[in-house]
């Protein structure tokens, strides 16, 4: 069963019977987590027990235990654990990084500086900037976007999110190690598909609303100029000072979270939560969305309101139950790459560029594509120079 599919028949479950359900396939049940403080139970509080990823015939046959996302055990530690080390000795965290990413925001914006204004699809740009990071993470080299290996690259990790289908010498003495190639290349792939897709499709999402919210598009560019003034560089720390900036970005996130359903779970033990039963090997859902749409916990769920992030005086506010990372053990591995693209990303093409309709167009289809990702349907847009660059 697909997560659209999913997604869709949880929703009338979750009216009729709540934000702790079962779904039957066959003689298996999915019990399918909704709401904050239900996930929150699953995620935290009992992160040890649904740490698993369920091993299907297709999962075992496509991963082959590699990897980190769809591993387990020994396996998933120290994958996970490798990703991270090397992740930061590559400079994330660390100015080495950010300044790699803001060199690729100014080449973004110099890429939709060549439209001059006229109509442009933004989803190619974007994806090749974001992908050119990861290449940097992964490769330790950035792609030219005229490279053939890398434009196949991106046609690849298109059609999955669509239609969802060197070794460290540490561990030479380890007879229980999983470092192999096999196992660096299925890594590398889940970085490029999941760093790639799920920032780039934000990213889309941000600059159509943008669009079709042209007060807080203004509200945005006079934040910066007000705080920034002259200056034309733009750091990760200046988010301290843009809190309304800060929190569209977040916002963005919120309402047009990208996942349809978390990536399932299986309890590697017999859990008892909530007064519920759960055998083991039961596969759990997570529903993100439902967080994020929680209307317990959101002001206006359904609405694109910045506010969600502000308190009465206007300051940024960290909110408990904004987890479009996910939570416990497995949260996401590249959070806060991802944080860092988005910011910096965002606020260098809205100092740069007034977005609007192109002439002819009254408005842009804000329903998603649902796929693996839910990501906008094709949209073309104008950016308009503030200034010339």
């Amino acid at each position: 069963m697909t997560a659209q599919c999913v997604s869709l028949a949880h929703g009338r479950l979750t009216q009729e019977y709540g934000n702790f359900t079962t779904l039957w396939i066959g003689h298996y049940p999915i019990v399918i987590l909704s709401g904050f403080q239900t996930v929150k139970e699953g995620l935290i509080n009992h992160s040890e027990e649904l740490n698993d990823r369920p091993m299907t015939h297709f999962i075992l046959h496509a991963f082959k235990r590699k990897g980190i996302g769809f591993a387990n055990g020994h396996g998933w530690k120290q994958q996970r654990r490798f990703g991270i080390v090397t992740m930061r000795n590559l400079g994330l965290g660390k100015k080495g990084m950010e300044h790699q990413i803001e060199e690729e925001a100014h080449r973004l914006v110099e890429a939709f500086f060549q439209a001059k204004g006229q109509p442009l699809d933004p989803s190619v740009l974007i994806g090749n900037a974001i992908s050119s990071l990861i290449s940097v993470v992964s490769f330790g080299y950035r792609f030219t976007h005229e490279d053939e290996t890398f434009q196949k690259l991106m046609e690849t990790i298109d059609t999955l999110a669509r239609f969802g289908v060197s070794i460290p010498h540490a561990s030479k003495g380890d007879p229980n190690t999983t470092f192999s190639e096999d196992n660096l290349a299925q890594c590398i792939l889940e970085l490029f598909i999941a760093g790639t897709e799920t920032t780039s499709s934000t990213l889309q999402w941000g600059l159509l609303l943008m669009v079709a919210n042209p007060d807080i598009q203004e509200r945005v560019y006079k934040e910066m100029e007000e705080v920034l003034g002259s200056f034309n560089s733009i750091s990760y720390q200046d988010r301290k000072k843009l809190p309304y900036t800060n929190a569209v970005i977040h916002e963005v996130q919120r309402a047009k979270y990208i996942l349809p359903v978390g990536i399932p779970r299986r309890c590697s033990k017999d859990l008892n939560m909530l007064g519920f039963h759960i055998p083991r090997k039961t596969l759990v859902v997570t529903d993100l969305n439902s967080v994020l749409l929680d209307p317990k916990h959101w002001e206006t769920p359904k609405e694109f309101n910045p506010n969600h992030f502000l308190d009465k005086e206007g300051n940024f506010i960290t909110r408990e139950d904004f987890l479009p990372f996910g939570a416990g053990a497995r949260v996401c591995l590249g959070e806060q790459m991802a944080r860092m693209e988005l910011f910096l990303f965002f606020t260098h093409l809205l100092r740069a560029f007034r977005f609007q309709l192109p002439e002819g167009v009254k408005e842009l289809n804000k329903d998603p594509v649902v796929g693996l990702s839910m990501h906008p349907h094709p949209y073309k847009l104008c950016a308009i120079p503030r200034s010339s660059l």
